[in-house]
C-alpha cells in the first residue's frame, strides 16, 4: 500500500486565504475558522473547508514544553 506523504501539501489550495480573511475580520485564524465552523449557512463553502482544514493542521502541531 502506497500512503501519501505530502497530504497537506496537497490539501492546502491557497495558502494564506483564510488568514487574509481572518485579518480583515480583525481576528485570529483560529477565532475565524471557530466562528465559520459554529455558522457554515453564514460562510461559503470553500471557507467552511479552510476553516475545518485549519481546525485539524492546529490539532497536529506540536506543543513546546515550558
Amino acid at each position: 500500500m502506497a500512503k501519501k506523504k505530502k497530504w497537506i501539501a496537497g490539501a492546502i489550495k491557497r495558502e494564506g486565504a483564510l488568514t487574509a480573511k481572518a485579518k480583515r475580520a480583525g481576528m485570529s485564524v483560529a477565532k475565524y475558522a471557530a466562528k465559520a465552523l459554529a455558522n457554515p449557512s453564514r460562510y461559503s463553502a470553500r471557507t467552511v473547508k479552510q476553516a475545518n482544514l485549519a481546525k485539524t493542521l492546529g490539532k497536529m502541531r506540536k506543543r513546546k514544553k515550558r
